[in-house]
């Protein structure tokens, strides 16, 4: 290993090696990664490139990729058939490409636009002079009973195309049509080049953007492209749909055509209202076709239900109309559209997955498909795929989005403040009531594990605790409320024990230790005494080495949440019975005030 390393570090040029600080360490711990695992790759999964660029020059390809080389290792170059070369970075494992594909874009290294792709699109080797980085290797060396092969000669070198003179471009020139035009236009204001409107009048504006353009990719300056020069441009432009293999895509049962990413998805199943195109590429890129038959009402539900998806982020714009909505969310991993629109009983539409900080080829891509998108007619089945795993966190084989922690909690007052378990919302970047209340916490105190919620909406609890600081007798049986397998069931259920003690295990005065088998959902739930009075909130299960029985649990005292409730500005209820409830009554208050409180990322 120490032999390989030092061999990737001479690669590094000396200017660089001697500026080595986080940034340039972090690329260079990477390149080392993935050259430590490239060996491996090609013995037990196909070896894959970072392609950064393509020219229709020679000369210019040469030039690019010995400027690349000189500040990052494995650089090679490779002719693409015709008059095209590629400048790559590799080979490596596709999961090393990836990493190298990150941190190299991070760092403005290589382009955006950059994108993973295989051997098989290469052919010779044209930089560094002399490689062999396709692994062709050298043919064995004949046996003894054979006769030695006859040397073959080389493949002759592609000729170089000719490029146009500038009065020969400007006879070419104005030869394209109005949409020709306006293409280039877009293609010079996609790359960073041209800002004004997009009109096919090439006025100064847009000569001097195409100037620009020929100097930054080593033509001569003239501020007229010439017909290869417009070829690569629009190439360039293009790249993002090349790198996907984008194509005409017509999905007969759906009801649906469109220009897809045919190269990076393939089709996996229908299972209604989806056709199902999953990742076939390390970059996990997904798309979903819609169909359905339905109405306005069927719109709005499919609205709400996809915002309950596990690859829909909560985060980013959301619009909805009387026929149609769009929804665009993200988060640190991904970023998805989703668009359906209502027309003549047939509700279509789709949904792009894409990876996150990849921004300019989503676009790109994003366009193609909205633009391209078709109505074919009918529909999916509603009864297509139903013979699929069907699971309560399955909606058409599409994962629901689940909270990071759950818990119990009840209302205190009848605007719905209610007290939880202070571990439950710790760290949240969203709180939720039954999961369809937001919630805020208005105080928390981590010594006695209780949290305080106020809900974004007021509400109307059907029932409020009322907090007794009698407590029963030792070894009288109490009762816990809460939602024991996460809500799964709908409703909270009851656990019923005995009160072991007044006090917790070191004498804290502020606790008591229940004898009870309750679940880890059941944390934040009301302790009921015989009459149905609160007399505590359950706390989780203590951590930490010691192991203590099952059925040890504590409880924060009523007088103790009172506390809390009295900083925060909150009046509780007071109260207590001496009288004992019937199981059912006990049920009823339980239901009416114990809600389930949820916990997003």
């Amino acid at each position: 290993m120490k032999k390989l390393i030092a061999r990737v570090a001479a690669r590094i040029p000396a200017k660089i090696a001697a500026k080595i600080g986080g940034t340039i360490a972090a690329v260079i711990a990477v390149t080392i990664l993935a050259t430590l695992r490239s060996a491996e790759a090609q013995s037990s999964e196909e070896a894959v490139w970072v392609q950064i660029e393509a020219h229709p020059s020679l000369t210019v390809a040469e030039d690019r990729a010995r400027r690349y080389a000189a500040e990052m290792p494995d650089v090679n170059g490779f002719w693409l058939g015709g008059s095209w070369y590629a400048i790559a970075l590799g080979p490596y494992a596709p999961d090393d490409a990836q990493q190298v594909l990150r941190v190299y874009r991070a760092e403005g290294k290589i382009p955006r636009d950059s994108y993973i792709t295989n051997t098989r699109v290469y052919d010779r080797q044209f930089y560094p002079v002399g490689a062999n980085a396709l692994g062709t290797g050298a043919a064995p060396a004949p046996q003894a009973s054979e006769p030695a092969p006859v040397a073959q000669a080389p493949d002759p070198v592609p000729p170089q195309p000719v490029d146009e003179t500038p009065a020969e471009a400007r006879a070419s020139e104005r030869l394209l049509t109005a949409e020709d035009r306006r293409d280039l236009q877009r293609a010079l204001a996609a790359g960073g080049y041209y800002n004004a409107g997009i009109d096919g009048a090439f006025g100064a504006g847009t000569r001097r953007s195409m100037g620009e353009w020929q100097r930054v990719n080593g033509f001569e300056v003239t501020g007229v492209l010439t017909s290869l020069q417009r070829t690569a441009l629009m190439d360039q432009y293009n790249a993002p749909l090349t790198s996907v293999g984008m194509e005409r895509h017509s999905d007969i049962r759906a009801g649906i055509a469109a220009d897809m990413p045919m190269g990076a998805v393939s089709f996996s199943r229908y299972q209604s209202p989806f056709a199902h195109y999953d990742a076939a590429t390390p970059d996990g890129i997904r798309m979903l076709l819609i169909s359905q038959p339905g109405d306005a009402a069927n719109l709005y539900g499919l609205y709400d239900i996809l915002q309950t998806l596990e690859i829909v982020p909560l985060d980013g714009p959301r619009e909805r109309g009387r026929a149609g909505f769009t929804i665009e969310g993200r988060n640190s991993r991904i970023v998805t559209h989703a668009e359906a629109s209502l027309q003549d009983g047939e509700i279509k539409g789709f949904i792009l997955v894409w990876p996150a900080g990849d921004d300019s080829r989503r676009a790109r891509v994003l366009d193609a498909i909205k633009s391209s998108f078709t109505r074919l007619p009918g529909t999916l089945d509603p009864l297509m795929g139903a013979e699929q795993e069907q699971r309560i966190d399955l909606v058409s084989g599409l994962e629901v989005r689940k909270p990071s922690a759950t818990g119990s909690g009840f209302f205190v007052d009848g605007q719905g403040t209610l007290v939880t378990s202070a571990a439950t919302v710790s760290g949240c970047g969203r709180v939720t009531i039954d999961d369809d209340y937001e919630a805020r916490v208005l105080a928390s105190d981590s010594a006695l594990g209780v949290a305080v919620l106020r809900p974004a909406d007021r509400l109307a609890p059907m029932e409020v605790a009322r907090l007794s600081d009698l407590l029963p007798r030792i070894q009288s049986e109490i009762a816990v409320a809460g939602f024991s397998f996460g809500g799964a069931l709908g409703a909270p259920t009851l656990t019923f024990g005995t009160l072991s003690d007044t006090r917790g295990l070191r004498g804290e005065a502020e606790l008591t230790r229940l004898a009870l088998a309750a679940q880890p959902g059941d944390a934040g739930g009301p302790v009921f005494d015989a009459g149905g009075s609160v007399v505590g909130m359950l706390l989780p299960e203590l951590g930490g080495a010691q192991q203590l029985p099952p059925d040890v649990r504590f409880a924060a005292k009523s007088e103790a949440i009172a506390a809390v409730l009295r900083q925060a500005g909150v009046g509780g209820l007071a109260g207590g019975s001496s009288q004992g409830v019937a199981p059912q009554d006990l049920m009823r208050l339980a239901e009416g005030m114990t809600v389930l409180v949820s916990c997003w990322d």
